[in-house]
Formats: C-alpha cells, sequence, structure tokens
C-alpha cells in the first residue's frame, strides 16, 4: 500500500479528557497506518504523494456501534411512542419485509449509500431474521470499503407471527450465514446477533452461545434500555441478577470474544460490574433513548468505572447517522442527567463525547479512531466554509461549532484503512 500524507488542520484525542491539536501539519500514512505528525515532511518521505486541505479539519472517523440497517426506511416515524410500542408498531412490520429480495435490495442500497457519505468510517449492523438478504448488505457493504459487523438477526419468542423463527430453524440458518460469510469479504464480517433477551429463548440463546464459541464470533445485542423491558427480563428469568447476567450464563457476555451491549440506559451496579469484568463495550445512543422516552444513560459513571464506551445512532430509534449529532446529544443529555437526576455526575465535555465517537468506539475494532502512531488511517477531511465565522476561530472551536451546526456534507473526504472512500 502506498505512502502519502494529508496536510491540514488535525484535530484527536487520544485521551478522552482534550482534544490534541496541530495546526497546518502532515498526517502520514503508511502501509495502511498512521506513521506520525508532522510538521514538515522527514526526509524519509520526500516525494510522497501530499494531498493538500491546508485550512480544512481532519478528525479521525467516527464508529457507530450500533445502527440497525433495515429500520433506516422509516426514521424518523413513531418518536412519540415508547420502545416496546414502537417495536410492535413499526419495527417488526418493516422488518418482515426483507424476506423479500428486491424490496430488501432498494432499502438497503439507500442505507448504504448514505452511510458511506456520513462520518462512519466502522460500523457494527443489525440486519434481519432472513439470511439472504442479509448476506445482500454484506456485499453491498463491502463494496463501499468501509469496515462493518453485520448481524443477522436471532429471535425466536415474544415476537409476531409474521417475523419470528423456530429455535432450530434460527440456529441452522445462523449457522450456513457464518459458513457463506465468514471468509467471504475483506471488509464485512459477520457478529452474532441475538435480538435481545425478550424475544430469545434459552435453548435459543445457548445455542447461539455455542457458537461463539466454536467460531470466535463477536457479539451485539441490546441492554437495560427501557424499564418495561427490563421488567420483563426480570420476570422471564426470575433467578437472574441482572439483565446482563441473562447473556453471560449462556456466553454471550464477553467472555468468549468481543461484545457490544446498546443503552444500558439501566445498569445497576452488578451490571456495572459484570460488564468491566467481561470487557462488554457500551453503546451509547443517546438521541434514541429521547425519542423512545427510555432516559439517559449514566455515561460519566460508566467512565469512571473503566468501562469502554462508544456511541450509536441506533437507527431507527435515532434519526441521524451523522456521528456529529451524536456527539452533540451525548453532551446535551449528560447536562440533563446531571442537572435534573444527579448533580454529582458531570456532564461530558465536548471532547469526551468526540472521543466516545472516535477512539472509545473504534476500540471495538482494534487500535481504531485517533491519529497516534500505529492506529490504522481513517480519517475524515471537513470544510466548514457552509458555516461561515465571522471572527477567526481555533481549530478546536471550529470544530466544536461544526458539531452543533454542521452536518455529513462537510465531509471533503473519507478515508479507512488509508484507503479513499470518496473525494
Amino acid at each position: 500500500m502506498k505512502t502519502f500524507a494529508l496536510k491540514g488542520n488535525l484535530l484527536y484525542t487520544a485521551g478522552p479528557s482534550r482534544l490534541e491539536s496541530f495546526q497546518d501539519h502532515y498526517l502520514v500514512c503508511e502501509d495502511g497506518h498512521v506513521a506520525g505528525i508532522f510538521d514538515t515532511l522527514p526526509a524519509r518521505y520526500a516525494g510522497i504523494a501530499v494531498e493538500d486541505s491546508s485550512g480544512a479539519l481532519i478528525v479521525p472517523g467516527m464508529t457507530d456501534l450500533h445502527v440497525h440497517a433495515p429500520q433506516y426506511a422509516f426514521r424518523g416515524l413513531g418518536m412519540d411512542m415508547e420502545l416496546l410500542d414502537w417495536l410492535r408498531a413499526y419495527t417488526f412490520p418493516e422488518e418482515s419485509r426483507y424476506g423479500d429480495m428486491v424490496y430488501a435490495e432498494k432499502a438497503y442500497g439507500v442505507f448504504v449509500d448514505d452511510l458511506k457519505h456520513s462520518t462512519a468510517t466502522r460500523a457494527c449492523i443489525f440486519a434481519t431474521i432472513h439470511p439472504d438478504t442479509t448476506l445482500l448488505l454484506m456485499r453491498m457493504l463491502e463494496k463501499t470499503g468501509l469496515v462493518t459487523k453485520v448481524g443477522k438477526v436471532n429471535m425466536d419468542a415474544n415476537s409476531p407471527d409474521d417475523y419470528v423463527e423456530t429455535t432450530a430453524d434460527s440456529l441452522a440458518a445462523t449457522v450456513a450465514w457464518i459458513r457463506q460469510s465468514l471468509s467471504a469479504f475483506r471488509y464485512v464480517s459477520p457478529i452474532l446477533t441475538p435480538r435481545f433477551v425478550p424475544s430469545c429463548s434459552a435453548a435459543l440463546m445457548a445455542g447461539l452461545g455455542r457458537l461463539q464459541g466454536e467460531y470466535g464470533l463477536p457479539v451485539q445485542s441490546h441492554l437495560s434500555e427501557n424499564p418495561g423491558e427490563v421488567d420483563w427480563v426480570k420476570a422471564l428469568f426470575p433467578d437472574s441478577t441482572c439483565y446482563g447476567d441473562v447473556y453471560d450464563r449462556f456466553g454471550l457476555f464477553g467472555s468468549g470474544g468481543p461484545t457490544v451491549m446498546a443503552h444500558c440506559v439501566y445498569s445497576s451496579d452488578a451490571e456495572i460490574k459484570l460488564l468491566r469484568e467481561r470487557g462488554v463495550f457500551v453503546a451509547h445512543c443517546p438521541q434514541s433513548n429521547v425519542n423512545l422516552s427510555s432516559g439517559i444513560a449514566p455515561v460519566r459513571k460508566y467512565l469512571e468505572n473503566g468501562l469502554s464506551v462508544g456511541l450509536g445512532s441506533d437507527i431507527a430509534g435515532g434519526y441521524s447517522l451523522s456521528g456529529f449529532r451524536a456527539v452533540a446529544d451525548a453532551v446535551s443529555v449528560s447536562r440533563l442527567y446531571w442537572r435534573l437526576v444527579d448533580d454529582g455526575c458531570k456532564p461530558l465535555t465536548l471532547p469526551e463525547a468526540f472521543y466516545l465517537a472516535t477512539k472509545g468506539g473504534g476500540a471495538f475494532f482494534g487500535k481504531v479512531g485517533s491519529f497516534e502512531a500505529g492506529y490504522e488511517f481513517d480519517a475524515l477531511v471537513l470544510d466548514d466554509t457552509l458555516w461561515p465565522s465571522l471572527r477567526p476561530l481555533a481549530p478546536e472551536k471550529r470544530l466544536e461549532r461544526l458539531v452543533y451546526l454542521g452536518d455529513d456534507r462537510c465531509i471533503r473526504q473519507k478515508y479507512v484503512q488509508g484507503r479513499k472512500i470518496f473525494g
């Protein structure tokens, strides 16, 4: 892979406390990884190609740790409902349509194109229970060059009659899908996806746990999102110590491989302890949690307890794929939590929320989301001239302003693993 450099105003977070800023510097990519940041190019890089974006902001690509591809078609609808009612009224009827290959190709085409042009360079994605159209989605994503993990959804209980599997069929279809997808793609890989505890029988989760052990796949699901959902899980598994304990007893909570759980709005102290011990990632989805009246996750508490946390759009509980919007919402809801729930839980700063969107969530994919040497070269070149300022602003302030005022139209170029995706 070629060596090249981007030149511009570089911003990233090595840790959550502050933004690192290098004005008018070179960011060198070597073999798909960050080689270093330089004010002038060293002699060893003489003659390499330089993409001169002087004046632009250059930031790490963002990771969307939780997004439902089939829900993109109805984003922005039902935002006055709570989770369980919304699932019945909108989500399950829409997802059941993805057994139709023609419909799936049209709908996934819109999602994939918009994801390609969004802030996301990495994503963890839910599909549906249908293995054929899940493979279709994976083939479409592969063409974008984005690095993604895609899951065939599993659900055999407490589900609509027209959108449910038998336990045996779910496991058999999942095995066939894993074998078809495991080595078929360069940039897309499978992730085990029990939808959430209420829709998965103990037999299904036990089977998925065995598959996790056999294939070593990562896992994604939902955890402690809504009070009614948490109560439902307790009724289904009354001997569990917490919601997360149900996944854990079946080997689906980090003991066998990387795991990401979305939401964690109502995680108890016991659950937080289990999340930390198992190294489970939390996908914080602030926009969705507000839209569906779920609540506010205490992200500051999670960070102080040493949990790994990133951000998710949770389309279509959330309605925007933009990582900028997720960063702004994460700050805003943390301030409400501090003001209305616990004044000892400090709000997130903008650098902290930006860290969650980049290095925090990127860690699920490895050394991703930073411009530190050795990290994979994921980068966004941003043009903020669509939102002119009446006075000069430092790069840090320009980024802050873009987070709140801008949108994904500002992305001039996008790189993943050193490969230019567009621009």
